[in-house]
């Protein structure tokens, strides 16, 4: 496999100051004519409260039937890493990793749930997925509890 495309895999990389000067890679899927599901889980996500620049967190699952790319996880790493000091609602921040996800892999299907923890006494979880599931593509369940706080 050639990875020479890639500017970051393999190579000292620094984090990026927003989302949107972060660069997402992809690979080719060694198994594109395989059904089957990868899944990023991110326990400590953080990103900025647009309105009072104090810090959220979330953890979330990403779950995606890659098609002919795969998405290279150091890139993943650092795309994340840049909404720590981005300011975004919990929504914005979730709908929009699952749509550069998909615009930058293609997949056959993506799934994303960010499960926020609370802000202002309320958790928040958002959920957002590319279409319908491709039919036989086994999906487990994400693995994270509603919030329950201390009891």
């Amino acid at each position: 496999m050639d990875e020479t495309h890639l500017t970051q895999l393999g190579r000292e990389a620094r984090g990026f100051a927003s989302p949107e000067e972060a660069v997402l890679e992809r690979v080719p899927n060694p198994q594109k004519d395989a059904l089957y599901l990868a899944r990023f889980t991110v326990p400590e996500f953080t990103s900025l409260c647009p309105v009072t620049g104090q810090p959220d967190f979330a953890h979330l699952v990403i779950d995606y039937a890659p098609g002919e790319w795969l998405i290279e996880s150091k890139s993943l790493k650092l795309y994340l890493g840049s909404f720590r000091n981005h300011g975004a609602f919990h929504e914005d921040c979730t709908v929009a990793i699952g749509r550069r996800i998909v615009e930058t892999a293609a997949p056959r299907w993506l799934r994303i749930g960010g499960y926020w923890y609370p802000r202002g006494g309320i958790p928040i979880d958002v959920f957002w997925q590319s279409g319908p599931p491709p039919e036989g593509l086994w999906l487990p369940d994400q693995g994270v509890p509603a919030y329950r706080g201390r009891g």
